[in-house]
């Protein structure tokens, strides 16, 4: 199983320096549209880039998770003690697995609204932006449930990794 959830990590990992990439290409046009009037202004690049956008930040997220990068607050010091940091550790985990499935069941909901709409400057369907939700709040439930059996069973992914950040 950690090979699979590694080989996805991997692919959103792809995807989103593919997003940032594609992201170039309607604000550069926007940009040069707004400024030079070399080219003309396009409607639909602004849609784009919003659609883009979105997509990095949830894949952005999804990817924090798994790194254990995304943010969180420290309210309470550190402890020397393994089992408090355990117990410290799992709170966290639980709660962003909490927030996690709050957006898979949710953005369900979301999804089939979405799956009935259409965009109405590029055309494209809504359901392509709609889905972010939902898959989002499965990856994170993928990635905490790892984080999860990690702390639990001791082990670490790999060096450095820092698991209550989640």
């Amino acid at each position: 199983m950690r090979m699979i959830l590694e080989g996805y990590y991997r692919l959103l990992k792809l995807l989103i320096t593919v997003l940032m990439t594609a992201l170039i290409v309607p604000v550069s046009m926007q940009i040069l549209s707004r400024y030079t009037g070399l080219i003309p202004r396009y409607i639909w690049t602004e849609e784009i880039a919003r659609f883009c956008f979105v997509w990095i930040i949830l894949i952005g997220a999804m990817i924090a998770v798994r790194d254990g990068t995304h943010f969180d607050v420290d309210v309470l010091p550190h402890s020397t003690s393994p089992g408090v940091e355990l117990a410290s550790n799992l709170f966290v985990n639980l709660a962003m697995l909490v927030m996690a499935l709050s957006f898979l069941w949710w953005g369900r909901d979301f999804f089939v609204l979405g799956s009935r709409q259409q965009s109405e400057i590029s055309g494209l369907p809504m359901w392509m932006i709609y889905i972010a939700w939902p898959l989002a709040g499965a990856t994170w439930t993928l990635f905490l449930l790892e984080r999860i059996r990690d702390d639990i069973c001791g082990e670490s992914r790999k060096e450095g990794d820092t698991h209550g950040a989640g």
